[in-house]
This record gives C-alpha cells, sequence and structure tokens, in this order.
C-alpha cells in the first residue's frame, strides 16, 4: 500500500469579543462570595499571560458556544471561497470544553456549519491533547487515503464554568457551617489560566501551488496513565487514594455544595510530572523518528504557563537536546491558555506571518496533564 504526502495548506482562528486585560478579568467571570481571590495576582505572576478572550460580556453572559467558536474558525479558512467547503469529506473536533456530553462536540460543530453537507466527523475525548489528536486522526485519513481533504480544529470555551456563579453556593454552604468561605486553590487556580477560542486547519494530500504549505513529517502520541494518577479532572471528585468518584456517584445536593462540575487540578502533581514525563516521551519520539533536535527551525510548545519555560528548557539541556530560546514561539501572552486549541493559534499566527521558509522544520510540543499525556509533532515548511 502506497502513502501519500500530508500538508497543512491553510490555518484559521477565531477569537470571540475584545481581548480581556489581567485587570479586568473578574468584571467578566465575577467575585465568589464577595472576596476578592487570594491566589489571582501569584497565579497572574506565573503564568506570563497579559491578556485572553472570553466568550462572554462583563457581567458573565455568553455571547458564544464553543460550537460556534469553532464553527466560525472553520467559515474563516474557507472565507475566500465558501464553496470549497463541499470538498471536505472529514471534520475532527477536540475540545475539553464541549457544550454539553451529548451529542458530540464535533456533530454539533457540523449543525453550525450546513454548507458542508454530508461528512465524516470525529471528536476526539481529552484535554489540551484532543486537538492534536484530531489533527492525527485527520493525517492518517489523507496518508491511506481515505478522504483527500478534512478540517482539523481545536477549541475551548471554558469561561463560564470559570464565572463566580458556578461556585458561589460552595461557598456560602462552607461559610454556614464556619468552614473557609474561599473555595480550594485547585479551583481557583484555574480561573485565571483558562482562556477560549477556536483554530482550524485545512488538510489535503495536495500543497498549495502558490504560497506555502506545511508537510505533516508525523505525529506521535502517548500516555503515562499508568505511571500517575489523575491530576486535572472535572464532573468529578478525587478521594484521599487517588481514585475519582464522577459525578454520577453525587446526590444533586453534594454537587451543589461541592462544586463538583468545576475544572481541578492538583498543582503538586502537575510540577512534579508534567515536564519529566514530557521528556521522557521526545526521548521516545527521537529514538523512534531520528529527529535531529539541532534541525528544528522552530520549537512551538504549548504552554500552560510561562512558569514552565525554564522548567523545559532545563530539562532539555541536562538530555543534551538545548533548543535555544531564539527558537521558541509562543503567544500564551497575547491570548492565553486556550488549551486543545493552544496549538492551532500558535502555528496559525506563524504560518500567517510572513517568516517562515521553505524547508524549515517546526517542532510542535503539546503535554496535557490530567493524566499526562504528551503529542509532538514534526512539520516542514513547502
Amino acid at each position: 500500500m502506497s502513502f501519500r504526502e500530508v500538508y497543512i495548506n491553510k490555518t484559521a482562528r477565531y477569537l470571540p469579543n475584545e481581548p480581556v486585560s489581567n485587570d479586568e478579568m473578574e468584571s467578566y467571570l465575577g467575585i465568589i462570595n464577595g472576596k476578592s481571590s487570594r491566589s489571582k495576582s501569584i497565579v497572574l505572576r506565573n503564568n506570563g499571560i497579559k491578556q485572553r478572550y472570553y466568550a462572554l460580556k462583563k457581567g458573565g453572559e455568553t455571547t458564544h458556544s464553543n460550537a460556534e467558536l469553532t464553527a466560525l474558525a472553520v467559515k474563516e479558512l474557507f472565507a475566500e471561497n465558501v464553496a470549497a467547503l463541499q470538498s471536505v469529506e472529514l471534520l475532527t473536533c477536540g475540545t475539553s470544553s464541549p457544550d454539553q456530553m451529548m451529542p458530540s462536540h464535533g456533530v454539533m460543530v457540523h449543525g453550525c456549519l450546513p454548507e458542508l453537507g454530508a461528512v465524516d466527523v470525529i471528536t476526539p475525548s481529552g484535554n489540551c491533547c484532543s486537538g492534536m489528536l484530531g489533527l492525527k486522526y485527520a493525517y492518517m485519513a489523507v496518508k491511506t487515503g481515505d478522504v483527500r481533504t478534512a478540517v482539523a480544529t481545536g477549541s475551548e470555551r471554558t469561561s463560564k464554568s470559570l464565572c463566580a456563579s458556578t461556585f458561589e453556593d460552595e461557598a456560602k454552604y462552607h461559610a454556614a457551617l464556619e468552614q473557609n468561605p474561599y473555595i480550594a486553590f485547585e479551583k481557583d487556580f484555574l480561573r485565571w489560566m483558562l482562556s477560549d477560542g477556536a483554530g482550524a486547519f485545512l488538510v489535503s494530500d495536495t500543497k498549495n501551488t502558490d504560497g506555502l504549505s506545511l508537510k505533516i513529517d508525523w505525529i506521535e502520541s502517548g500516555s503515562y496513565a499508568h505511571l500517575v494518577e489523575t491530576c486535572m479532572y472535572q464532573a468529578s471528585e478525587k478521594a484521599a487514594d487517588g481514585s475519582l468518584k464522577g459525578f454520577a456517584e453525587f446526590t444533586a445536593e453534594e454537587i451543589v455544595h461541592n462544586s463538583i462540575m468545576a475544572m481541578k487540578q492538583d498543582v503538586k502533581l502537575l510540577d512534579k510530572h508534567i515536564v519529566e514525563l514530557g521528556m521522557v516521551k521526545l526521548k521516545e519520539v527521537v529514538s523512534k523518528t531520528g529527529l535531529d533536535i539541532q534541525s528544528i527551525d522552530y520549537f512551538l510548545p504549548h504552554l500552560s504557563s510561562n512558569f514552565f519555560r525554564k522548567k523545559i528548557a532545563d530539562k532539555l539541556e541536562e538530555n543534551n537536546m538545548p533548543i535555544p530560546q531564539e527558537k521558541w514561539f509562543t503567544n500564551l501572552a497575547e491570548v492565553g491558555n486556550v488549551g486543545a486549541g493552544s496549538i492551532f493559534l500558535m502555528i496559525d499566527e506563524l504560518f500567517n506571518s510572513g517568516t517562515l521558509q521553505k524547508g524549515q522544520k517546526l517542532l510542535l510540543m503539546v503535554p496535557e496533564s490530567s493524566r499526562f499525556s504528551y503529542v509532538y509533532s514534526l512539520l516542514t515548511v513547502c
């Protein structure tokens, strides 16, 4: 069986509304139980984010669903030729914040895009890796000849779940019990970390005749859930032994009083494992693919926080795989941490920057803390 080359021929993004500065965040997300967050300033100082985008108005009113954000990014791909939407044979949509449990996020995006007609739809579940896993499915489908044209997307709409209203009942309940009226750090921490937005790629078995394309050389992924307990979770609660109890096992009252539906993250586990296991995976990738780190022209790491930048650089140096800082490309400070959409937004910005030249190589790194999964990919400008 002969395999085809696979190319990203166009990229697009959709970021909702106007950028929100650090000082404006609580005017959108609100203040819990009338008490300012104790962790906000510390978290923002460490994550390096200067602005982000919310699918909200001030006061917390929703402006877009996740499906709408994603569909708008797809439409932007075809803004110059709407009729070309009909050539798409596969749509993959990765996110960690779907608008509902059922139907799947992907088919809801498809529902916002009637111009596509009937199409194959895939929705990888998970967190930050889900967008790249959708791209991997599209890559394999095109490479094997199953389809010739696909659209892959990564998106998040986390802002609504970060609003004060999500936590008010918990804060009031614990205050009434004369316990700590603040929500736990593992919940409050994430309110200052996450952002909304969507990115989309047009994937094809033929490269652009005019302008540049990005050839997908390979996409390698892996999970280390067999080694470490859950780190980031939602609609569940973690027990002292590290096991997870899903929302269906709680009463309606318990769900409200303990903000079970909110996202949580064990920051101690995050700090201990996220970089270390990422390096384990990178060494496996280097061994399997023969990747020469010195040949890389751009390194695009998805950083949830600038806090990890030096840790990654130090670990690369320690493992004799140094990547000079001038080769790093991120836009965390300008668009925030958009989870599954972050790598799409980075590639979109770089691809449309006018700075890429044929032959250059881009190494992508997407870590996911939920149960410690990673995706690496190599793209060549052509």
